[in-house]
């Protein structure tokens, strides 16, 4: 059930960047299926009543939680970071020589 609500929050921030037209719209559409897929991947590895995976020589733990999943999630949160302060200072740029954050009109106003 809970897959089915991240898949959801995925198609909210899909339909934000393929039918809106306003960039900032857009970049937030883009952090929305971001989030969605970091919180997919963190349920991937978590385990109901799970312990860390960190043992002693004499210990046999049975439900041990993925470390990995957090790792790969703690890198897409600083990659996202970087790729939306990227996306954000386009957006301003193109704001400063076109006067307008709408995708039609900047197609419109090549040059």
């Amino acid at each position: 059930m809970i897959y089915f609500l991240c898949l959801i929050l995925f198609c909210v921030g899909l339909y934000a960047v393929v039918t809106k037209k306003n960039l900032i719209k857009i970049i937030i559409g883009i952090g929305i299926a971001e989030y969605a897929v970091n919180l997919f991947l963190i349920l991937i590895g978590y385990r109901m009543h799970g312990r860390a995976p960190v043992l002693a020589d004499d210990q046999v733990v049975k439900n041990i939680v993925d470390p990995l999943p957090q790792a790969l999630v703690l890198t897409s949160i600083v990659i996202g970071l970087a790729v939306t302060a990227l996306m954000v200072a386009v957006a301003i740029r193109l704001y400063e020589k076109y006067g307008t954050f709408d995708i039609t009109q900047i197609r419109k106003l090549k040059g």
